[in-house]
Order: C-alpha cells, then sequence, then structure tokens
C-alpha cells in the first residue's frame, strides 16, 4: 500500500510540473495593443548563422517584418513547427517578411547536422551562449516573436502567427 501511494504521488508531481506547465506555455501569446500603445523595440543582436556568416537583427530594421522563430533540437514541439517552416516561409516572403531560426544553447556542428534533414530555405542562427534568447526572455521554446517593418515587437507566443499579416501592416 506504502508503494502505491508514493507511485500515486510521484506520479502526480510529475503531472504538475511536467504536463500541466507544457500546455500553458503552449497557448500563452503576448500581442500588441491595437489601440495605439507604445511597443517594445527589439534590441538588436548579432549572430552567427550555421554556414559561420554573421546576421545581424539592424539589416532588418527598416525595411521589412522580421519573425524570430527560437527552438532547440530537443524539444518535440519544436521538431513539429520546423518540419512546417520551409511552406510557411515561402508565404512569409511573398508577402514581405522574413524568417530567422534561432536555435537557442546547442553547437554549430549539432544544429548543422539536425537542419540537414529539413534542407531549410531560411537562415539558422546560433544562440549558443543563450544571450539573445535571455535579452528576449524567452521561458520556453518554441517561441515566435513577430517584429514589424521598425523592429517592434507585436506578437510574442508558442505557436506560428497564422494572422501574422494583419499584425504587420504595410
Amino acid at each position: 500500500m506504502k508503494n502505491l501511494i508514493m507511485a500515486f504521488l510521484v506520479m502526480l508531481t510529475v503531472v504538475s510540473f511536467v504536463v500541466l506547465p507544457s500546455t500553458e506555455c503552449m497557448s500563452m501569446d503576448k500581442r500588441s495593443s491595437s489601440s495605439g500603445g507604445a511597443l517594445n523595440l527589439a534590441a538588436d543582436f548579432k549572430l552567427r548563422d550555421i554556414n559561420n556568416i554573421e546576421v545581424s537583427l539592424n539589416d532588418y530594421k527598416g525595411k521589412q517584418p522580421v519573425l524570430l522563430f527560437f527552438w532547440t533540437t530537443w524539444c518535440p514541439y519544436c521538431v513539429a513547427e520546423l518540419s512546417g517552416l520551409n511552406s510557411k516561409y515561402l508565404e512569409l516572403k511573398e508577402n514581405g517578411c522574413d524568417l530567422l531560426a534561432i536555435n537557442v544553447g546547442e553547437s554549430a556542428d549539432k544544429v548543422s547536422r539536425y537542419v540537414k534533414k529539413y534542407n531549410p530555405f531560411f537562415k539558422v542562427l546560433l544562440d549558443t551562449d543563450k544571450s539573445v534568447s535571455s535579452s528576449f526572455e524567452i521561458l520556453g521554446v518554441p517561441t515566435y516573436i513577430l517584429l514589424n517593418k521598425k523592429g517592434e515587437i507585436v506578437l510574442q507566443g508558442h505557436g506560428f502567427p497564422n494572422d501574422y499579416k494583419s499584425l504587420i501592416p504595410e
């Protein structure tokens, strides 16, 4: 009987700390106010991509909106998102928006080997020291952050923003 109670408590603990927070995080979505309130300006960053080319967020400022996708190779939700991003990227490009997939905390070799199976059309950047994800206060992955042409954050959430066009008007 004691073992049964102990097993139940362990199971309850796992469910409360693993399953429930994941579900809550996946539904979290912060959108900008459409009432004209001030938006937060995204801090510039410079990261290397998987081809060792430096990419700066400021290169996009004033030119086009950008969707940032923070992810890891070990996250099953990230894998699901990553597998469908090529087709979504083509749609984003058609609508004047670029996509930067930012891997959080993993080595260039590991990420390069991993993304080969997806053959991404978009840039895959490496935040090996997690400084960029920390500056954006990323609490879990996957996380999407949509920036308008001015570099202002208009959305932050855990799912692809299907309504992105309405959030970044010309």
